[in-house]
């Protein structure tokens, strides 16, 4: 038996809402068109709204594992960012339209040869890639599995050939130097983990989230180690949270890099740091 659109919209719509689901509507949109695999006003148009039970199945399956707050990249499988589409699963972050900040913040630079610390799913390098066809990267992650999502959307973004990606604990594998190094270190405080939202505290991984201290230390890491891989005139870009410029700055000053330029986010934060080592 099939069920017509409208009804099943309303009443996974209304689970998700109940849910605690944010912008419910607009998931169980996404989810149908992920279903379906075509838009709901293509679905209308082909006058094909009603769903056979196969889909219905599996539409319901998309609404049980949103409502348990399973981010809907991870049901999808996908997440577009900066105008491309991400392979996502549990093994990565989810990309995040804050993290566009740093990809600007990148293209204003001039460079040749980047390296991504803690790559995740690739989407910083890969983008950044994909807008400069004559640049080179490589990727780093102590996560093998991650590494296999970032080779996957390297692949699917047309830039493998200009990619290495490798397992490294932070630089630990990393023999040469790099005209700009990008990172999305883990900045959260322990503290703050439980009242992170669920699609982040139960599904994304927890050593891409926080270092178990105050947020700070992978900062002190990058602020240590990265000169050591920049070349001459390089720079280092790194991704904050909203409340971490000062001390952030500090921590870099005080390691002999000085501030060169800040990008804010969509909410007015400063989300980006370009840094620059002292002569």
């Amino acid at each position: 038996m099939s069920t017509a659109v409208p009804d099943l919209m309303n009443d996974a719509t209304a689970r998700l809402r109940d849910a605690g689901v944010h912008g419910a509507g607009r998931d169980a949109c996404v989810l149908l068109e992920h279903v379906v695999g075509c838009s709901l006003a293509s679905l209308s148009e082909a006058s094909y709204y009603s769903l056979p039970a196969r889909l219905q199945h599996a539409f319901e399956n998309a609404v049980v594992q949103r409502t348990a707050r399973k981010p809907v990249s991870q049901i999808t499988g996908q997440r577009e960012f900066f105008g491309r589409r991400f392979k996502v699963t549990s093994d990565v972050l989810d990309p995040r339209p804050d993290s566009e900040s740093l990809v600007l913040l990148a293209l204003s630079k001039n460079f040749r040869c980047i390296l991504d610390v803690g790559t995740g799913s690739g989407c910083l390098l890969v983008s950044i890639l994909a807008e400069r066809s004559a640049a080179i990267g490589a990727g780093v992650d102590i996560c093998e599995k991650a590494l296999a999502v970032a080779r996957q959307n390297a692949e699917r973004n047309g830039v493998s050939s200009r990619c290495d990606f490798r397992h490294s604990n932070w630089f630990s594998t990393i023999d040469r130097k790099f005209d700009l190094i990008i990172s999305n270190p883990p900045y959260i405080d322990r503290y703050e983990c439980a009242s992170l939202a669920p699609e982040i505290r139960l599904y994304e991984p927890r050593h891409a989230l926080t270092l178990g201290g105050d947020g700070t230390e992978a900062f002190r890491i990058l602020a240590s180690k990265a000169k050591n891989h920049l070349y001459p005139g390089g720079c280092l870009i790194v991704e904050i949270g909203s409340k971490q410029f000062e001390p952030v700055k500090g921590i870099f000053a005080g390691h002999g890099f000085d501030l060169d330029q800040v990008k804010r986010d969509l909410d007015g934060n400063i989300r980006a740091l370009s840094l620059v080592p002292r002569p």
